[in-house]
């Protein structure tokens, strides 16, 4: 089959095989985080299960004996899955020793997840286990430690130690200056405005809680209908405009969008009371002002991850206020129905969890950028936390200097006030019970909501699973709604310039299937990147062409200084 998009054309085929690869397995909301208590929970769990059911745990108690003596007597044939890049080193599968503590490694995590499988819980529970049992046994493996580790080994001989002296060093820095998380890049080569977000355009409003920042025209003519582009409160704004192989701005810009993007103020202590009330009337001024510079009636509105949550809540709100200047939605990588078997690590969230959650952001008047980090780090430990513990501390190597990663790692706090309504996003379901939950000052009902949309997930997403961003295609009350899946994770299912030749995503035509696995089974495979498609499907909805303006802001608005603006840097 074969499928036009805009200007390219590719290949494509009928019915999806994701191979496990949409299986995400360690997904949570961070914003609810975990609590000590339900990890210890699911801890005594298990250990009543050991004590209630003896006979299990003696029956995999021997198995794991028969996995050792195989081992000891050099006929086990337990080798580690080839993409587990800690056990790449060829010590690993010709010395002898290091071999059999590699089987013995394996044998214990297989023995205690074949254990879990075999006891008594109900799915809320075995889910719990698990995610406990996984980070204990991640922590445990032998390559987290310099003599279990034979390419620190080799590393720390051939540079007479040296490796070692620099691994100390690092890990003193990480202590004193990092927060005590292990350092995931190397920030030094990237600077904010030289060679990160440096895309023309200037800061046309300026408020407490925001930047607007208009950007300057690549065309001389360009859609009518301008793209309001709304950010998580997460992070920075500039992941939209990286670097310029991976800006969407820019990518926009060449294809005559004149997007306008807000950039949220890194808030403080003093802004405690900012919740999602005052998040949506900060977008509601920057489209009077995105309507006044461009003259425009509609526009067009984009949200990806918790600035999705926040789209979602500002297009109930409008509705309710019968204002219709929205023509269209995008939201990616965004859930606005979660749903606590959506995986392991969601299934510890617990009213407990999420009532200490509450009670520490209020009693510090914010959540720490650092804390959400780490709460990130930990769900994924071997890729977020142990590979660099290997790399920085064990080598004595500097962490990759990865534009991605930098960005990761310009966190920023979120409010009380917000923290609390994302919670009861959690809590209540508003978008799922349409007139039931009071939220930025109405009734959430997204089933009033009728633009056209277009929603992204990722296929390997961890933060945002796609079937759970699935669920939102059945939420809005719109009768045109696209889904595309992204063959990346959260921040590459959004960061996917053209280009890329292993790139691809799948969509499938009408109106999408209540279930996700529905619409996997109709839908498509296409080659290379979902921009050249969504920007179609955008420029489809952005009016006719008129002629670019020929300067930033209006007399109302004038500019206040250069993109990315102050707040990109505080």
């Amino acid at each position: 089959m074969i499928v036009q998009i805009g200007e390219k054309v590719c290949m494509a085929r009928k019915g999806i095989d994701l191979g496990g690869d949409g299986d995400a397995n360690v997904a949570l909301n961070p914003i609810v985080g975990l609590a000590r208590e339900d990890l210890l929970g699911a801890v005594s769990v298990m250990l009543r299960e050991t004590a209630a059911k003896p006979s299990t745990t003696l029956k995999h108690a021997r198995l794991f004996t028969d996995d050792v003596i195989k081992i000891l007597t050099n006929k086990s044939e337990i080798a580690p899955d080839p993409k587990d890049k800690r056990f790449a080193d060829p010590t690993w599968s010709k010395n002898p020793f290091y071999r059999m503590g590699m089987q013995y490694y394996l044998a214990a995590q297989s023995g205690v997840n074949r254990w879990i499988a075999d006891l008594e819980l109900d799915e809320l529970e075995r889910a719990r286990a698990n995610f406990v049992s996984g980070m204990i046994l991640d922590s445990l493996a032998p390559t987290n430690t310099l003599l279990g580790n034979p390419s620190a080994i080799k590393k720390s001989v051939e540079t007479g130690g040296t490796s070692l002296l620099r691994g100390l060093k690092n890990a003193y820095n990480d202590m004193v200056h990092n927060d005590g998380i292990v350092s995931q890049v190397d920030s030094r080569p990237f600077k904010i405005g030289e060679n990160i977000a440096t895309s023309p355009g200037a800061v046309i409003y300026r408020s407490e809680i925001m930047e607007l920042i208009q950007y300057a025209p690549a065309t001389e003519a360009v859609h009518e209908f301008p793209l309001l582009i709304v950010p998580p409160q997460i992070n920075k704004a500039y992941i939209n405009d990286l670097t310029p192989e991976k800006s969407i701005i820019r990518y926009e810009l060449a294809h005559g969008i004149q997007p306008f993007l807000i950039s949220w103020r890194n808030p403080q202590i003093e802004h405690r009371d900012w919740g999602l009330a005052e998040y949506v009337d900060a977008i509601i001024t920057a489209l009077d002002v995105v309507t006044s510079v461009t003259g425009a009636k509609k526009v067009n509105v984009a949200g990806a991850c918790s600035g999705g949550i926040t789209t979602a809540t500002l297009l109930s709100r409008l509705k309710a206020m019968g204002d219709e200047r929205i023509n269209s939605a995008t939201l990616m990588v965004c859930v606005l129905h979660p749903q606590r078997n959506d995986s392991e690590a969601g299934a510890l969230v617990s009213e407990h969890g999420i009532k200490l959650a509450r009670e520490r952001s209020a009693k510090k008047g914010i959540l720490e950028g650092s804390s959400l980090a780490r709460t990130f780090a930990w769900l994924r430990p071997n890729d977020l936390v142990w590979n660099y513990v290997i790399n920085n501390y064990l080598h004595g190597e500097d962490p990759p200097a990865f534009d991605i990663l930098f960005w990761n790692n310009d966190s920023t706090n979120l409010t009380a006030a917000l923290h609390s309504d994302y919670l009861r996003v959690y809590e209540e379901q508003p978008f799922a019970n349409p007139g039931t939950s009071e939220l930025a000052g109405h009734f959430v009902d997204l089933t009033k909501v009728d633009c056209d949309f277009f929603i992204m997930g990722g296929v390997t997403d961890h933060i945002t699973p796609w079937k759970a961003c699935y669920r939102s295609t059945q939420l809005f009350g719109s009768k045109n709604i696209e889904f595309v899946l992204s063959h990346s994770g959260h921040i590459q299912a959004i960061l996917n310039p053209p280009g890329n030749p292993k790139a691809k995503f799948y969509r499938a035509g009408g109106t999408p299937p209540p279930t996700p696995e529905k619409w996997l089974a109709g839908a498509e495979e296409v080659a290379g990147s979902w921009w050249p498609y969504w920007m179609k499907w955008l420029q489809d909805r952005s009016g006719k062409q008129v002629a670019a303006p020929k300067s930033l802001g209006s007399k109302a608005y004038k500019p206040l200084g250069p993109a990315p603006g102050e707040y990109a840097l505080g």
